[in-house]
């Protein structure tokens, strides 16, 4: 019993292609794949360049919270009267 193949679950190709919504699936995530690696081999051949658009777009990302916090301050109004 030790000796005989244990397969479990689907193990061959689908007989037939994806269709619909599995085939647009399907094509977005090959070319999401294929965008991310051309990615990494960009940031690999230019390092400095893509350190210096992480950091411009993590400030521009800081700016804009910054100011909509501040825009998000309370005008003195009160809630709570302290007299």
């Amino acid at each position: 019993m030790a000796k005989d193949e244990l397969s479990a679950g689907f193990t061959g190709s689908p007989s037939e292609p994806p269709t619909g919504v599995r085939k647009v699936a399907k094509t977005a995530t090959e070319a999401v794949s294929r965008e991310a690696n051309a990615v990494v081999v960009g940031a690999a051949d230019h390092p400095y360049t893509a350190t210096g658009l992480a950091l411009t777009v993590g400030a521009l990302a800081f700016a804009i919270g910054f100011v909509v916090g501040r825009s998000s301050v309370d005008s003195g109004r009160r809630y709570w009267r302290w007299e």
